[in-house]
């Protein structure tokens, strides 16, 4: 199934401008104008359309472009130890996030019950974030 960029991005729910950017960037292929149809027509097909989903699904994970530029050059060269390597120093910055976003999850509760208990005086929470 051939695809213009728009139906391209809207496949992929993304806009015009970040299948460019991703081109730009060496992500995806900027394909070739077809021969058929009109004129300066660039077509993607469904090879495109499952990586550009990919580059999304992998910024989901909080992996940066060249992370991502990194993991399709390494399923091209068939290199699942390193693959592997991404993936496990991924998710232990993502579980350091989660246990810093935790720790910020309770001194939030703390201080919105201290600043529950009354009105008068300063603000807890304003006081906790000026030191």
């Amino acid at each position: 199934m051939a695809m213009t960029i728009s139906e391209l991005a809207r496949s992929a729910a993304v806009g015009v401008e970040t299948v460019r950017f991703y081109q730009r960037k060496g992500l995806l292929d900027d394909p070739r104008p077809t021969r058929s149809g009109r004129e300066g027509h660039r077509h993607y097909g469904e090879d495109d359309l499952r990586r550009l989903r990919f580059v999304r699904s992998a910024q989901g994970a909080g992996f940066t472009l060249s992370e991502i530029a990194e993991l399709l050059a390494l399923d091209a060269g068939h290199d699942r130890p390193r693959a592997r390597q991404m993936a496990k120093a991924r998710l232990e910055a993502i579980e350091h996030e989660i246990a810093r976003l935790e720790a910020a999850r309770q001194s939030l509760r703390k201080l919105a019950r201290e600043c529950a208990k009354g009105d008068a005086g300063p603000c807890p929470i304003i006081a906790a974030f000026e030191n």
